[in-house]
């Protein structure tokens, strides 16, 4: 079934040509994008969603920003899902500065596209098999104010993708530029640890994941004790269980790590308790 997206308001065949050599986004990686989940033809989680998204759009010096509230994510969404002819898939909302100019832009004005790839889950699904995962050395993030936002400029996460595929691993976990645990190369982390639950706190320079934000309160209101933190990577070793969470498949459970391995007790509960809230 042929596809399509929406290219600043108008809705075109996935396969239609829509930039040319001279947009930012292609050039200076100038822009952001958004991974958000549409469940039964809602988007979820649409006002944690539009706050990332006008949050770092303030944060870039992108113009526009007000306009792409949580309503006209949802409407855009939903309008899409119905030209897809489908209820549930994946969503990526890619924002960038539509100007002229070099590494200095002429001015600062927005433009995006919304894309959907469909699928059959009607809500989020625990991974049947754990994931294997190392940690990647070769490149360390680095923390600044727009470490927190996911931006077009991601070589970091490329080239982890490499040595993941080089080294027929799941995923791999990333360092900060200080050595200490930041997220992995499409997902956040969390690590549970003599009965308490750690993720890098924001601070770290991890992305603020939608998911990560919802997992948080999900624990705080169940009386699960969770903590924002700073994490040396050795906790691996030591920890019960390890799990990775993102708004496109909610949480995945990790099983191993080097000869370390896990259990998946807690990432059972809380996709459970995240199915009832979406």
């Amino acid at each position: 079934m042929p596809l399509f997206v929406n290219y600043n308001g108008q809705v075109l065949p996935a396969d239609t040509t829509l930039i040319t050599v001279n947009n930012r986004a292609f050039k200076y990686g100038d822009g952001l994008f958004e991974s958000m989940r549409l469940i039964n033809g809602t988007l979820k989680f649409s006002d944690l969603h539009a706050n990332r998204v006008q949050m770092g759009m303030k944060a870039l010096k992108l113009e526009g920003y007000s306009l792409l509230d949580s309503w006209f994510l949802k409407e855009k969404a939903e309008e899409l899902a119905v030209w897809n002819k489908t209820k549930h898939g994946r969503l990526r909302f890619t924002v960038f500065r539509d100007s002229d100019g070099l590494y200095t832009p002429t001015e600062n004005k927005s433009a995006w596209c919304l894309e959907l790839v469909p699928d059959d889950f009607s809500g989020y699904r625990l991974n049947q098999k754990g994931l294997i995962m190392d940690v990647y050395t070769e490149m360390l993030k680095p923390v600044n104010f727009l470490s927190n936002y996911k931006t077009c400029n991601s070589l970091n996460y490329v080239m982890a993708g490499l040595y993941k595929t080089e080294h027929r691993l799941d995923d791999v976990f990333l360092l900060n530029q200080q050595g200490f645990l930041c997220e992995t190369i499409s997902s956040n982390v969390f690590v549970w640890y003599q009965d308490h639950l750690y993720t890098p706190a924001l601070s770290e320079g991890c992305v603020a994941g939608i998911m990560r934000q919802v997992v948080i309160n999900l624990c705080v209101d169940r009386g699960i004790p969770v903590t924002e933190a700073q994490i040396n990577p050795d906790i691996l070793h030591q920890a019960e269980e390890v799990f990775i969470t993102n708004a496109s498949r909610g949480i995945q459970w990790v099983i191993g790590y080097g000869i370390k391995r896990y259990f998946n007790g807690l990432s059972k509960t809380l996709i459970d308790e995240l199915n009832k809230v979406v």
